[in-house]
């Protein structure tokens, strides 16, 4: 009996855990992010009108039936909730923790090359370590996302988030059990391997510094987080945009225009991205916008049994066995660089 209480308990928690994320700090819906979010976004909003604009008009243009009824955003919703409850089972599982390899990392330094010197006290090397896992950790972000893009085989499973046609913040869990793999795999990765140095070099001395339990620079974007998946035009500025990911470079990055595709794959630093010749820098003024993937499937995808099994008919037709969804055929026979650039 008690086993069969304890596997209920689990039952419910994976049944509620996505009505109750904003409760919890590791969420991008965490309450204070999507607090933040709705006031940078509203501020926004406001400078644009003159500093006239009531709330009721930031309502009637944001949070209309047009953009969180449409056929694109229900299936938003739906798609969540199916995600939420299988991700324990289907992604989780087979992700090395980036907490794991880091240890391995710092052992296998420690044997092969003995004590390390003392090279920083433990302030400094918090400070250098926060600054590290953070650049190690967007890099991931960003290596994992091209990927996505670049590599034809997982552009057909990328296309579920890219098929998006009105942006809200649940569009962000918008993503195949593939891709959720790749974008937790690779930067735990990256992670991993810059902590298990960094740890080898302060003697295990050091964790990066947080503040309400998170790390303090990913506290700060975090508040824009879930303005990525938003309509609201949030620009960071003529010089800042040259550096740093607004939200108004990833709706770039979701538009069907050809001179956006492939463009702003980062999600903090612009860096990645201009080094790497993807960089598109959004202007003050809000562009119009279409988006989606542009070859005509869009509404097709607005389903969960859809966005799960049609990227492996995508690819089994790539392959030449059985046929693309119908519609979806120029996108099968299409390689990742006619969309993903």
């Amino acid at each position: 009996m008690q086993h069969i209480s304890d596997l209920g308990g689990r039952a419910l928690a994976l049944l509620l855990d996505p009505f109750v994320q904003p409760a919890f700090q590791g969420s991008v819906f965490w309450w204070p992010y999507l607090l933040s979010a709705f006031l940078i976004a509203l501020w926004v909003f406001r400078r644009a009108e003159g500093g006239r604009a009531t709330l009721g008009a930031f309502f009637g243009k944001y949070l209309t039936r047009r953009i969180w009824a449409h056929p694109s955003a229900q299936a938003d919703y739906a798609y969540y909730l199916v995600n939420s409850i299988l991700y324990p089972f289907i992604v989780a599982p087979l992700i090395v923790s980036g907490g794991w390899i880091a240890g391995e990392i710092a052992q296998g330094l420690a044997a092969a090359l003995g004590a390390p010197p003392h090279l920083l006290g433990l302030a400094a090397w918090r400070v250098l370590y926060t600054l590290v896992f953070f650049l190690a950790y967007d890099f991931g972000r960003w290596a994992g996302h091209s990927l996505m893009h670049d590599v034809p085989l997982l552009w057909q499973f990328h296309k579920v988030h890219h098929s998006a046609e009105v942006l809200t913040p649940l569009t962000n869990f918008r993503a195949h059990p593939v891709e959720l793999f790749v974008m937790a795999a690779v930067p735990n990765l990256a992670t991993g391997l810059a902590s298990g140095v960094m740890w080898y070099l302060a003697a295990g001395a050091i964790g990066f510094y947080s503040f309400l339990g998170a790390h303090v620079l990913m506290l700060g974007f975090n508040a824009f987080a879930n303005l990525r998946h938003f309509p609201a035009w949030v620009s960071f500025g003529a010089i800042l945009n040259r550096w740093f990911i607004s939200p108004a470079h990833h709706q770039l990055h979701h538009s069907r225009a050809p001179a956006h595709f492939g463009k702003n794959r980062g999600f903090d630093l612009a860096l990645w991205d201009r080094l790497y010749g993807t960089l598109y820098v959004p202007g003050a003024q809000e562009e119009e916008l279409r988006l989606g993937l542009g070859d005509g499937s869009d509404g097709q995808w607005h389903a969960v049994s859809r966005m799960y099994f049609w990227p492996f008919r995508l690819l089994l037709a790539r392959w030449g066995v059985g046929s693309a969804p119908h519609g979806t055929d120029a996108a099968a026979r299409a390689g990742a660089g006619e969309r993903a650039g």
